[in-house]
């Protein structure tokens, strides 16, 4: 699975600004609403998902990359965007680190495969630390949609 199969071009945000965890997570919701990825009346059921998922255990994984991430009936296939904060933002990391790297996924509950393929994808890409190194200094949503589909076209991981 690549990035071009999840992540809505329409909806990356190069400057997250918001600045507690909440506060980024609805924000990235709500840039998939404004792309037309999800409807605007899922926004808060989907909204409330994540947060019920983040009660969990912090999907901020470390090295400066959180990946909140919901299954919810409303959406018919995974969409995903992703949101970077030049500044970071405390996440409740594993490391204890602010988060500058937001992966946001949203699947369908009937299709877990996808979702474990996504989760997978972005794992394997951000342990290359050019590819992490360049989204943090992305400063358009032009450059991180650049980043993307380079990582799709393996020229980051060996």
């Amino acid at each position: 699975m690549k990035f071009a199969d999840f992540v809505s071009a329409g909806s990356i945000k190069a400057g997250l600004e918001t600045d507690t965890k909440e506060e980024v997570i609805a924000e990235l919701v709500t840039a998939l609403v404004a792309a037309g990825q999800i409807r605007e009346e899922d926004n808060d059921g989907i909204l409330k998902a994540i947060m019920k998922r983040e009660e969990l255990g912090s999907t901020g994984i470390g090295r400066g990359v959180a990946v909140p991430h919901t299954k919810h009936p409303s959406v018919e296939r995974l969409v995903a965007t992703v949101g970077v904060s030049q500044e970071g933002i405390d996440f409740n990391s594993l490391d204890g680190e602010k988060v500058q790297l937001f992966f946001l996924l949203i699947s369908p509950p009937d299709q877990p495969g996808d979702h474990l393929r996504a989760l997978e994808n972005i794992s394997r890409q951000l342990r290359d630390d050019t590819f992490c190194r360049f989204l943090k200094q992305s400063k358009t949503p032009e450059d991180i949609q650049q980043l993307l589909e380079e990582a799709d076209n393996n020229q980051f991981v060996s």
